[in-house]
Parts: structure tokens; C-alpha cells; sequence
């Protein structure tokens, strides 16, 4: 992951944190001052399909316990399977029948 970070983001600033007790690591990739947010965030999206599929290949998590997030809501096939997915809906749908609890926020789009 630093190589394929040096070469990708090679003058933008990466910072790793995380749980030391379950081995979860964070990646933080810091914007660049001379970047508008919207140049920032295309790099970061070119980018990340490469840092997936390296969490793919390792067999790693999008997330941890504050759930996946808007950055990587539509990257969750990446570790999560079809049916694991499908139950996620299932357990949204009993909860919010509606779909009125942040609604395109926790689950990509059937």
C-alpha cells in the first residue's frame, strides 16, 4: 500500500492510523493547499480503485465500526459479498420501512 501510494499521490501528504488491538488501519490522504477540493477528490477516486483492490486481494474491510460512509458507500461489493449486502438491506428495510432515516446514505443502491 505505501508503494502504491508513493506512485499514485506522489506530493500529496498520506498519514496511517488505527486500533493497534484488531490490526484496523486507516488511510487519511491529506489535500494538497494548491488543490480545490473537487481536483482532490477526482485524484482520490482514480485512486482508489487500486487501493480496493489491494484491500480485495488481502481480504481487509471498507470499514470498521462507524460503518462505511458516502466516500466508500459504493465500494462495498468490494468486501462484502451480494447476499451479505442483500441481508443489509433486508435489516434497513425492518428499521426504516420508508427508507426517511438518511436515505442514500448507508447502503449503495440495489
Amino acid at each position: 500500500m505505501d508503494a502504491l501510494l508513493a506512485r499514485e499521490y506522489p506530493h500529496f501528504e498520506v498519514v496511517w492510523f488505527g486500533h493497534i488491538g484488531d490490526g484496523n488501519l486507516h488511510i487519511n490522504v491529506l489535500k494538497p493547499a494548491e488543490l480545490t477540493v473537487d481536483e482532490f477528490r477526482r485524484a482520490c477516486e482514480r485512486v482508489n480503485q487500486h487501493v480496493f483492490a489491494l484491500v480485495r486481494v488481502f481480504k481487509g474491510s471498507m470499514s470498521a465500526e462507524h460503518g462505511v460512509g458516502l466516500l466508500k458507500r459504493d465500494y462495498l461489493e468490494v468486501t462484502r459479498s451480494p447476499a451479505e449486502i442483500a441481508l443489509m438491506h433486508g435489516i434497513k428495510q425492518v428499521f426504516d420501512p420508508h427508507g426517511i432515516m438518511n436515505p442514500g446514505k448507508l447502503l449503495p443502491k440495489k
